[in-house]
Order: C-alpha cells, then structure tokens, then sequence
C-alpha cells in the first residue's frame, strides 16, 4: 500500500456514527478500511498516525467563485487548508465559458469584483470544454491546486445569444441558448446556474429559463439558481424556482439559500415548509448555505437592472450622466432596487471590501455611509464615484443577515455547504478562508446546532450526491482517496472580518486522489485537482 492512515476516528460522510479504523490507500483509492480489532492492520510505505483525529470525505465546496483563482494560484491554501478537495465554480450565471471575443470582454469587466480583470490570466479557451482542458492542464500541466466541476452560466450564455437587451428572447435565440447549454452538458458541464438579480441573465423570463431548465434535466445535470430576491419577495422567488424547476423535470439546487433584510428576520421556517411540501411530493432539491450573516458581492449589483441594460459600458454611461445617475439612486434608496432585492438600500451596512484601483484602498473596510460622513457627502455622491473610478470593481460585505435563519437552515435534511467565497479584493469576506472549520468549530463544538456526524454528511456525501459523483463523498473501499484528517477538538477558521486570509486551525492533513496537498499542517507542492466532468446517465 502506498498509505495507511492509523488509528483515525472514521466519520464516513453517512451520518451514521464514527468509528476507530485504519484506512489504506492505493492508487488514489482507498483501497482497505479496517476497523480496530477486526483483522491484521495493514501496513504501508507510508504511514500517518491519527491517534483519534477525525478522518473524513474531502469537503465539497458547492458554491465557490474560483474561476481564475485556480489558473493564477497553484497554493489555493484559501480552499485547500480547509479541507475542500473539490469546488463548484461558474456560479451564479456569470463566469468565462463559452464565450467569444465580444462576450469575454464583457464578462471580465462584469465581474471584475469577484475574480479581477484577468489580466494575469492567458484566455486560450472559448468553449465550456476549452476551459475544462485548461484546468485539467493546469500549472504547467500538472493540475490545479483542487477538483473543480462547472456550471454553465445562464447570464454568460444569454449575452452570447442576444447581448445584454432587456427583452424577451426570440425563438431562434431561445434554440441558439438551448444549444449552447446542450454544448456545454456534452463537453463535461454538471449543470446550468443563473443570477436572477445579476444582468443579464435576471432579463430572462421563466418560459426562457424553463426551456433551457429542460435540457439540463435531459442530461441529469441541475439547476443551481441564485434567484431572483433575498429580500422583499424573498419566498415567492422560491416558489417561483420551485415551479420553474418541476415544470422544467429537472432536479434543483438553491444558491446560498437564506432569507435576508429586517422584514425576512425569523422565517426561514416559511422557506423549509415549501421545500418540504415540494419534496414530499416528488421534487428533487437540495440548497447550500455558508455559515455567516453577511452577504458578499459587488457593488454593481446594488443597481437596478435598467441601469445595467446594454453592458458595462452603458452602465458606466449612465453613472457619468448626471441625471440617469439621479434616477439610480431614487431606485436604490427610495424605492428599492431589484438589484438589492427590492429593499432601499442602506448605506450602513454596505461596506467595501475590494478594490482594483489602490489609488482607492482607503474606501477598503468602510461601510459607503462612513465614508461618506468622513467627506462630509451623501452616501450616492460616494458611492457613484466608487463605481466610475473603479470601473463597477468594487466587492462588498451586505450586513443583512440574521441568525436564527442560518442556524434553521443549515439543519435541513437538504443542506449542503457553500463558501461563496470572493477571493478577490483586499479584505474578503472571511468565508472565503473559513467555512468547512466554521461550520465544525463553531456550529457543532462550540453551538452543538449539528451533531459532527451530520455535519460532515452535509459536506461531502450529500453534494457529491448532487453531483452524482459515483465514486467521491464517503469514506467506502474503492472510492477515489479525497480525504481530510481533522481534530474536532480544535478545528477553528483563523479568518475574521478583521484578518480574512487568516488560514484555519485543526486540519493537519488534506489527500486529493491520495496525494498530500496538506502535510503536518502546510501546503505541499502537490496540484492533484483536475476537472471533474458531468457523470454520463
């Protein structure tokens, strides 16, 4: 055997309860499990002393916004310090396949907030398959820092078929659409996202998304909307993905679900009895949620959708015109803009946690209302000449979030973990670096709210479920060798709002196919991640 881990305490990714074992590993594969006192121990070229740390699955990230990160960082500490062998990127309905020259322009400006303008980044590829072979590749051909699967973004292919118009799809761009998501399931995408409070994909209609929702379900893939409110109209954004989904016969998974803002405080058991509802009779759904109050996204988002009509550019343009700009903010702040949920924006709470410009670092962990109180202006004033400045480059903290709706959420039988974490920017939200050990060191150590047997089941074997990944998510012979030795004892996140990229305590080993990408606690110089394709049906 090329590894036996000894002694560990074995959290299979079940639920069910631990037990003390020695695992071995072979060919990227755990190739014997064998419970203490059952049988001769097996003995390897290497061995790693547990001593009763816990051993699990690799934690699956199933909401991540490391499109770029993984090509310009062959570290990736952020992801695999904390145990995640595997991410889920092209969330959201934005990301960097397919495209073509006009479109990725577009798109790196768009959501130059959450990974940067790309500028360090060599865009070789055009096609959802392209950008799977170059992850695959890699560094130098040997691989990235962590798995990566993909989702087609909705938003990103709707620019391809029609631009950024504010309009109801013709028919023949509705089949160009449907193509483009059929190209992209056969090329080895797990599924479509959308961002329905992000133009352009929030333009579609449910009829559009329904149609292409049924090419997904032919392929077995899922539906991973970020719908269309956190906030005002919170559960009928749900009912609406909800029916949009079953109409469609594809299978549903609900992006970073909670319920936002003062007038949503306390009712994410109204949310839980819907999918209840629905899934008792028949529907397939399953949510992620990241363990924190606050939201994260950029800047830009905050707008209301007409502003954005016509791409970065035209949104630039009515920022600049003194008189557009004076219809945004009366949107935003008197009357609530869909792009913040239909709630009037309060400038208290939205703090700036990146920048591309350093010119403007000073903005950096400020809310826009203390900014604005240091310049003696309105909150607008400074937050329009962020905008212009920054060319929409801003990421921000939304401070909206409430408790008891995360702890009632992350309980649910459907829940699974997402980071959703924005690695860009110079203070980013702490998720980023923290969420697997947040959720194990505060949520089940410290509060109790899952016992630790769940909790690991909701971050490996249920999304790898999702994502009908055969072969990953338990700790079970044969299965590929993704796997996280951990001290339930002490496992913390280091980030904080204060120190983000602080790395987390308590997981001194990470395998990806076997191969260490975290040894006694620091990363290797091991890239063992690779594309993980769509399973065929």
């Amino acid at each position: 055997m090329e590894l036996v881990i000894r002694g560990a305490d074995v959290i299979d990714g079940t639920g069910q309860a631990r037990y003390r074992a020695d695992v071995a590993v072979d060919g990227g594969r755990i190739a014997a499990i064998v419970p203490e006192g059952t049988g001769p121990r097996p003995t390897g070229r290497r061995v790693v002393e547990a001593d009763g740390l816990a051993l699990s699955p690799g934690f699956i990230d199933m909401h991540a916004h490391s499109d770029l990160a993984l090509l310009r960082d062959p570290d990736h500490s952020a992801k695999a310090a904390q145990g995640v062998t595997l991410e889920v990127i092209g969330q959201d309905g934005l990301s960097y396949a397919p495209v073509d020259d006009r479109t990725l322009a577009q798109i790196r400006t768009a959501i130059t907030g959450w990974n940067g303008d790309g500028s360090d980044i060599d865009f070789t590829w055009r096609t959802v398959g392209e950008f799977l072979d170059r992850l695959d590749h890699g560094f130098d051909g040997q691989g990235i820092a962590v798995n990566a699967a993909y989702l087609i973004p909705q938003g990103t292919v709707r620019m391809l078929a029609l631009g950024w118009a504010d309009r109801d799809a013709a028919p023949a761009e509705v089949e160009r659409m449907k193509a483009l998501v059929a190209e992209g399931l056969e090329q080895g995408a797990v599924g479509l996202s959308s961002g329905l409070t992000y133009t352009p994909g929030m333009y579609a209609s449910d009829a559009e998304l329904t149609e292409l929702c049924r090419v997904v379900a032919a392929y077995d893939g899922y539906y991973c909307p970020h719908h269309r409110s956190y906030g005002a109209g919170a559960l009928r954004a749900y009912e609406e993905m909800v029916a949009l989904s079953r109409e469609a016969g594809c299978a549903l998974h609900l992006a970073h679900a909670t319920m936002n803002f003062d007038l949503n405080k306390g009712r994410a058991p109204e949310l839980l009895a819907l999918l209840d509802a629905a899934i008792a009779d028949g529907a397939d759904i399953t949510l992620d949620t990241y363990p924190y109050l606050p939201g994260c996204t950029t800047l830009a988002a905050m707008l209301p959708s007409w502003a954005a009509e016509g791409g970065p550019d035209a949104a630039l343009a009515r920022l600049r015109d003194d008189a557009e700009a004076e219809r945004v903010r009366q949107v935003m702040e008197e009357e609530g803009a869909d792009g913040c949920h239909g709630v009037p924006i309060n400038w208290d709470t939205i703090e700036i946690s990146g920048v591309n410009d350093p010119a403007l670092g000073e903005y950096v962990g400020k809310t826009v209302a203390a900014s604005a109180r240091e310049r003696a202006e309105a909150p607008w004033v400074t937050a329009r000449r962020l905008l212009l400045d920054d060319r929409l480059g801003p990421t921000i903290l939304q401070h909206v979030g409430h408790e008891e709706n995360v702890q009632a959420i992350m309980k649910h039988p459907a829940h699974t973990g997402g980071s959703d974490g924005i690695l860009n920017g110079a203070k980013p939200h702490p998720r980023a670096y923290g969420t697997f050990p947040q959720y194990l060191g505060r949520y089940v150590r410290e509060l109790g709210v899952l016992t630790l047997e769940e909790c690991v089941a909701h971050l490996t074997s249920r999304p790898a479920a999702r994502l009908r990944l055969p072969d990953r998510g338990r700790i079970r012979e044969g299965y590929r060798a993704d796997l996280v030795l951990f001290d339930p004892e002490t496992v913390a996140a280091g980030s904080t709002f204060e120190a983000p990229r602080t790395l987390p305590t308590g997981i001194p080993h990470v395998l990806i196919d076997g191969r260490p990408v975290i040894e006694d606690g620091r990363r290797t110089d091991v890239l063992a991640g690779r594309a993980i394709r769509r399973v065929q049906a």
